[in-house]
């Protein structure tokens, strides 16, 4: 975050007072939690939280450095979990688990960037004082082969073709390119989100420009899947320097760069903005994630993000994807009034399924600084401004945070040059945000530059950490509420997928997951989604964070007959929250299936039955259902081989046999209280027209006769 700036009695501030917690507070203070002392302390910009090897705890992630220069950032590791310790204390781990770099930070992000299921670290850094890039640190585990929640630094190969002309080629001057990979730039934040909706995580690149001069244009870069990142450059426009003109194409957005533009048409935009902040999140309900780009000085701004295509879901995300600078019409005349606005949150804060709008300091003329809110209507038209009571103060970080665990979003505020302040949230009506400020108790002397929270120590609520500046020591404040999570995340749409004929293509479904926590936990929550084919329950998939409040899973192109799926999510306290359900038609001319041979009855169920509930395509998985009137729990097996057996075997126990040749597949699992047992084959590749054969067996639970029931013989030619 940015503080290069004169601000009113922001050195005054001593060491951190004695500390306690006053009556009927929220929060006390606890210095024995956070690493502290000579080489740790520092100039702390932002923290962030994840779970680096795995083990169900959260860790830390420290930037450190910013304006004083550079620094090396900090790990802390949750001592819970494999440390083998005090759940919710923290030990300094930077030597043995972080690349050893100098650099003056901005703000760390961890997102699993490469696709492997970790979490990776982005550190965004700022060259006021040297030059220097923002950095990709690769977590080593999993598919890296090395040890869970280590980290190396692979900016070097991370960045793709950046400096390099042509069409749909980099923006970036060949000047600010740096010697070990990356370029200069002046960051102050980096978001990953899926804009592109292909699966993985894009990054956007906000930057304030050299000296918060606002000239430099933020980027977009889009992940090849891999974790390697491109510049969005449609046009393909080259800058000669650092700066973006007016007149010049906006790179990523339609229209040619205006500083300050009111034009909401596509003509013209502004991409280059003092943006200390920028957020992510899909703000007029279309499922695509738009863009909020903060800026300290002007107005921040709206970029609607226009992706265009249809559901399917290639490499390629299936449509072209390009923004549009919609500022005014999405804010209210007036909005945001003076400058110094340091930051901005996104949450819903009236619980009405759609993201509003905490403006920090964005109601600073006349002077002092205020805060405010702003609702949305749910198609990103923003109103109802409302300005906090008792704001008046240079805060520089906010966060929502569910402190009480009532089921909504309260605020938390961190102060440059004064104390850090709470707000509770009493809203009552969709619309018209109401926050009172309460006693926050924890008592500190900081110069406050982020506070992110979490339950470090798995109690229930959510505790404070607060990034301080000057060397200051970072402050952990315990919740003392006491009072658990039972509130479960709402989701309350879900994208309606159109019918279609099956495909090897799939199909890409997205929701809104929201919760009484900090959307950075949401993204943690256990998400999956619930399947059916004609009514009957396929194993569910899964989903994982676009950015934002929205969640993506992508549904198999081969299922065939009426689809129904249900988004599911769980957090950490066990509350389960479901999304409405919805479902579409999946066709297919050719015939693929056709039964042969005799099946055998136990005697109880009857004879079983096995059917396709996919296409058989040689290079997706098959979804193959046995259906029985036997009771729930009963023993069900799929084989799948390469030659049918017409006349059968019978073999002991196993009743009458139609496959044979190579075992292709093999599945055993139990009957689902309908009846049914579900088994995806995971066939090898298999060319057009070639034959494989399957059949079904359910344990017969009673006495005498056969001890499986067996289905017909099912012949499978590959699509």
């Amino acid at each position: 975050m940015e503080s290069t700036r004169l601000r009113f009695a922001s050195l005054a501030l001593a060491a951190a007072l004695a500390l306690t917690s006053a009556p009927g507070a929220q929060f006390t203070t606890d210095d024995t939690v956070l690493p502290s002392g000579l080489g740790i302390d520092s100039s702390t910009e932002q923290v962030d939280f994840g779970d680096i090897d795995l083990d169900g705890d959260w860790d830390i992630a420290v930037a450190d450095g910013g304006d004083l220069g550079d620094d090396q950032n900090r790990c802390w590791v949750n001592a819970g979990g494999l440390g083998g310790g005090i759940l919710g204390q923290f030990d300094d781990e930077t030597d043995t688990r972080f690349p050893v770099v100098s650099d003056a930070s901005r703000d760390v992000e961890f997102a699993d960037f490469d696709g492997d299921a970790d979490l990776d670290l982005y550190v965004a850094n700022h060259g006021n004082i040297v030059p220097q890039t923002s950095r990709f640190w690769v977590n080593l585990g999993l598919d890296q082969g090395g040890a869970l929640g280590f980290y190396a630094d692979e900016t070097d190969t991370r960045w793709v073709d950046i400096g390099v002309a042509g069409p749909s080629g980099s923006s970036i001057a060949p000047s600010l390119l740096l010697p070990g990979g990356g370029f200069q730039d002046w960051l102050s934040d980096g978001e990953f989100a899926d804009f592109d909706n292909d699966g993985d995580l894009d990054l956007l690149h906000a930057s304030v420009g050299n000296a918060h001069s606002g000239l430099v244009p933020s980027r977009i870069f889009l992940n090849d899947g891999a974790g390697f990142f491109k510049e969005l450059n449609p046009t393909g426009q080259e800058l000669t320097t650092a700066s973006i003109n007016n007149g010049d194409h906006g790179l990523w957005c339609e229209g040619a760069q205006q500083h300050g533009t009111t034009d909401a048409t596509g003509l013209e935009c502004d991409v280059a903005t003092v943006a200390v902040d920028a957020d992510v999140g899909d703000l007029d309900g279309d499922f695509d994630l738009d863009i909020l780009l903060g800026d300290r000085n002007d107005d921040p701004r709206v970029f609607a993000n226009r992706l265009e295509g249809s559901a399917l879901a290639p490499a390629t995300g299936g449509g072209t994807l390009g923004f549009r600078d919609v500022t005014t019409a999405s804010l209210p005349l007036g909005y945001a009034p003076g400058n110094g606005h340091y930051e901005q949150e996104l949450g819903d804060l009236d619980n009405d399924g759609d993201l509003d709008i905490l403006g920090l300091n964005w109601q600073s003329s006349p002077f002092p600084y205020r805060d405010v809110t702003l609702a949305n209507d749910g198609t990103g038209s923003f109103s109802n401004k409302t300005v906090l009571d008792l704001s008046g103060a240079d805060d520089e970080e906010v966060d929502c945070i569910d402190y009480d665990n009532d089921g909504d979003l309260d605020l938390f505020f961190a102060n440059f040059s004064g104390t850090d302040k709470l707000y509770r949230n009493d809203t009552v009506t969709p619309g018209t945000l109401d926050y009172v400020k309460v006693d926050l108790g924890a008592s500190y002397g900081a110069t406050s530059r982020d506070a992110d929270a979490c339950d470090t120590d798995g109690d229930g609520d959510y505790d404070v950490v607060v990034a301080a500046d000057n060397d200051d020591q970072n402050e952990f404040l315990r919740n003392v509420t006491e009072v658990p999570d039972t509130h479960a995340p709402y989701l309350p749409t879900i994208e309606d997928l159109p019918d279609r004929v099956a495909s090897t293509t799939p199909s890409a479904v997205r929701t809104h997951i929201y919760d009484n926590a900090p959307y950075y936990i949401t993204w943690y929550n256990d998400n999956q989604l619930d399947l059916f084919v004609d009514g009957i329950e396929v194993p569910h998939l899964a989903v994982d964070s676009s950015g934002g409040q929205v969640f993506r899973s992508s549904l198999p192109g081969s299922l065939f007959g009426t689809v129904s799926y249900q988004f599911r999510s769980e957090d950490g306290y066990g509350n389960v929250g479901l999304s409405p359900s919805a479902g579409y038609a999946s066709t297919y001319g050719p015939s693929f299936a056709s039964a042969y041979g005799t099946g055998t009855s136990g005697l109880f169920g009857g004879e079983p039955t096995l059917a396709p509930l996919s296409v058989f395509f040689g290079d997706a998985p098959l979804y193959l259902a046995v259906s029985s009137g036997a009771p729930a729990g009963s023993v069900a097996v799929v084989a799948v081989g390469s030659v049918a057996d017409v006349g059968g075997t019978v073999l002991p126990g196993i009743a009458l046999f139609h496959v044979s040749g190579i075992p292709l597949f093999l599945h055993v699992d139990t009957l689902d209280a309908t009846g049914h047992a579900v088994g995806v084959a995971d066939v090898p590749p298999i060319p057009a027209g070639v034959h494989v054969y399957a059949q079904g067996f359910v344990l017969d639970p009673t006495a005498g006769g056969e001890a499986f029931a067996a289905s017909k013989g099912l012949d499978l030619v590959s699509q």
